[in-house]
């Protein structure tokens, strides 16, 4: 018996009549799926249709049971089905069906932005909601040049990313993002982004024994690029606390410091990308609590609702802020939908329920406990390097693990799509197989899941990749 017939009661059912082929074709036939190859669907690999959730797991069509190993894209932080979420929506229906935050307001948008400024760090007390991430990282990056013209900078438009990346794919965030192959098709795109290396220690050529000396080098390159570029033009600098992209890069403590240095040296704005991050996914708040340092401005979203309602926002610095705050002056964007009752009745309940229920403390209490079980699958021949924080996990995978050689192009692709992926699904398991960088394996679970979920995961990952050595 397996740890996946162990774990699984078996005793599921779907919530919906229809037969999952036929939703299946249904969904070729019409919806358009998002970053999906919607060529590889047919009707022997239907599209997975997902009917309901319950906790930390989703069933699909067929009633089959699945754990969400990357909370629905980085967002369930709490689990679904949740019937606070269910009061407080109605209740927000009930008295008013929305109202825009464009010259109005409404008290669920004012109460929200009173509770992110008192959980951001510093002196960030202004709120600007979005509808999501990428918006979010849009707008801090038009804020960040329209605040240095105010001030009379007008030279200040370029800004400042690590190689591999993801900000985002709207044009600007795009641009923002250091992904070739999602920059490629809509080239030109916004001038003035300029690349930096990725805090990968994993495979450092500089100070490879020193993990704190490898993070003052990484952030001096960014003051190398500063430098090489003219400060004069640097708008911004977007960093994540712990990158997505390349599989869960965590600085160490001496980074983040360092580059708020650098960027309070030269005039750059430090905006930290905290789509992912934020809420507790890896154990704070916001990334600055758990590495020490201000930013000027916060993007977040995903988690802000635990999945329950599209949001997200830009926290700013009260200084940023300060030159909008007069006169006739105006920060010349917005979003319809953004700060919408019900979304920001959903991030209250959600906030309320991660203080009443320790949360925070839940994911510290349990990040060492991961990031062991994880470092446990290094006696397989596959498993390179483990790395992340909190409840954001990336596990690389090699060729050799004594040279790092890597996986790359059709060797990759089958490891990763050919057996990884399909192997983890057939077995219950929603995670993330990535292949932006090196290949990695990504788990981010709901916030609420237990040692035994993570048991459970880290023992499914241990029957995939001994398959996949024998596969491969």
């Amino acid at each position: 018996m397996t740890i996946n017939e162990i774990y699984s009661d078996g005793m599921a059912v779907s919530s919906s009549e229809e037969p999952s082929h036929t939703y299946s074709e249904r969904a070729r036939r019409n919806l358009w799926l998002h970053m999906s190859r919607m060529g590889s669907y047919s009707e022997t690999n239907e599209v997975p249709v997902f009917v309901r959730g319950e906790g930390v797991h989703v069933f699909d069509a067929n009633g089959k049971k699945y754990f969400d190993g990357i909370s629905g894209l980085y967002t369930n932080m709490l689990g679904h089905g949740r019937p606070e979420f269910a009061e407080a929506a109605a209740n927000s229906v009930k008295e008013m069906t929305f109202f825009p935050v464009w010259t109005y307001s409404h008290p669920k948008a004012i109460e929200l932005a009173e509770k992110l400024a008192s959980l951001a760090p510093g002196d960030l007390n202004k709120v600007f909601f979005t509808t999501g991430g990428g918006e979010a990282n849009e707008s801090a990056w038009k804020l960040a040049r329209q605040y240095h013209r105010l001030r009379g900078d007008t030279n200040r438009y370029k800004v400042i990313s690590r190689d591999v990346a993801y900000h985002g794919t709207t044009l600007g965030a795009l641009t923002i993002t250091s992904l070739e192959s999602y920059r490629k098709p809509f080239e030109p795109l916004v001038p003035g982004a300029v690349k930096v290396p990725a805090v990968n220690f994993y495979r450092a050529t500089e100070h490879a024994d020193d993990f704190e000396a490898f993070g003052l080098w990484s952030a001096q390159q960014i003051e190398e690029a500063i430098l090489r570029e003219g400060a004069e033009t640097i708008a911004a600098v977007f960093l994540e606390p712990v990158q997505n992209a390349g599989g869960c890069f965590a600085p160490p403590q001496s980074y983040f410091k360092e580059v708020r240095r650098i960027c309070d040296k030269y005039g750059v704005l430090l905006v930290t990308d905290e789509v992912i991050c934020a809420f507790g996914r890896i154990g704070t708040w916001f990334g600055g609590q758990k590495y020490d340092y201000v930013p000027d401005i916060i993007t977040c979203a995903k988690g802000i609702t635990a999945g329950y309602a599209p949001m997200g926002a830009m926290i700013v610095s009260d200084r940023i802020a300060e030159p909008f705050q007069h006169d006739d002056t105006s920060f010349i964007h917005g979003f319809t939908w953004a700060g919408h009752p019900l979304s920001a009745a959903m991030a209250l309940t959600s906030i309320g329920i991660i203080e009443r229920e320790d949360v925070l403390g839940n994911v510290q209490k349990n990040e060492e406990y991961f990031r062991e079980s994880l470092n446990g699958l290094k006696d397989l021949p596959i498993v390179g390097d483990v790395r992340g924080a909190g409840y954001f996990w990336g596990v690389e995978l090699v060729k050799d693990q004594v040279t790092k050689e890597t996986w790359e192009g059709a060797e990759a692709e089958r490891l990763l799509r050919g057996f990884i992926s399909p192997e983890m699904f057939r077995r219950g398991l929603i995670c993330r197989s990535d292949d932006r960088g090196d290949p990695v394996v990504q788990l981010a679970p709901p916030l609420i899941s237990t040692r035994a979920d993570i048991d459970w995961m880290v023992g499914t990952l241990r029957e995939v990749f001994t398959g996949a050595v024998k596969h491969l």
